[in-house]
């Protein structure tokens, strides 16, 4: 009897294992699947998740905006450096002898922020080479002589870099100092506009800025000029040079 009930206690253990071993093998496939079939359902989530991040298109405009901002900067620096290459470029350049014509040739070039170079000479002058009423003086032998040219100290290296060169020079006997002559000599000024102006008691231009522009080698814009009083302020010299009409602003 008691062998007959282990049978079937034995026997029931085996079915009931088996059941089990039925029942949690069912769970586990189940999970796998729906774990399988969870991962592509959130791959699309993820994907938009990473267009969105990628959606940076948004900030790729705005680099392309912040470019754009960057090429109008670059446009605009140009266009200042353009500005700055079409502007024109002045040299004053003078010979005074008594410092009357260096006052004015210093208010033209602070007006016009322009460069302005001294036609010194060599040898300077003295009092005794300026009296006009002594015959054998040097300033008095140098203007009975057209070919004299007196020596200038220094030069002007780089002449080409100007547009418009204002010429400044007391007037003796009616004329511009030989000196004038010597300066007008050693440039090239093709291309070029010239501006004379002198000083004087009462002397206008006269033949000066004629006999002058004869000397130019090559083809130049010569303006008439102006004679101006020792007396003549920086404000007057500014109307003045504003009033002649070029691509220069005096202040």
């Amino acid at each position: 009897m008691k062998k007959i009930l282990l049978v079937i206690l034995s026997l029931f253990m085996i079915v009931m294992l088996t059941a089990c071993s039925g029942n949690s093998s069912e769970p586990s496939a189940g999970g796998n699947t729906s774990t399988s079939n969870s991962e592509p359902a959130s791959r699309p989530d993820s994907a938009v998740s990473e267009n969105n991040n990628s959606s940076e298109p948004v900030s790729d405009n705005s680099a392309i905006s912040d470019g754009n901002s960057a090429s109008d900067t670059s446009s605009d620096a140009n266009s200042d450096q353009q500005s700055e290459d079409i502007s024109k470029k002045v040299l004053v350049a003078y010979f005074s002898a008594t410092g009357t014509t260096k006052a004015l040739a210093e208010y033209a070039a602070e007006a016009m922020k322009a460069d302005i170079y001294e036609i010194a000479p060599a040898q300077p002058y003295t009092s005794a080479d300026l009296n006009y009423s002594d015959k054998n003086s040097r300033s008095t032998k140098e203007m009975n002589d057209p070919s004299s040219r007196p020596e200038i100290n220094g030069s002007v290296s780089n002449m080409s870099d100007y547009d418009i060169i204002f010429l400044g020079y007391p007037i003796w006997w009616g004329e511009a100092p030989r000196i004038i002559n010597t300066f007008m000599e050693s440039y090239d000024f093709s291309g070029k506009t010239i501006v004379p102006f002198c000083t004087s008691s009462s002397s206008g231009l006269g033949s000066s800025a004629k006999n002058l522009h004869s000397l130019c080698a090559g083809s130049v814009n010569w303006l008439d000029g102006a004679r101006l009083s020792g007396s003549t302020s920086r404000g007057d010299m500014a109307a003045w040079i504003n009033g002649l009409g070029l691509d220069v602003t005096a202040e």
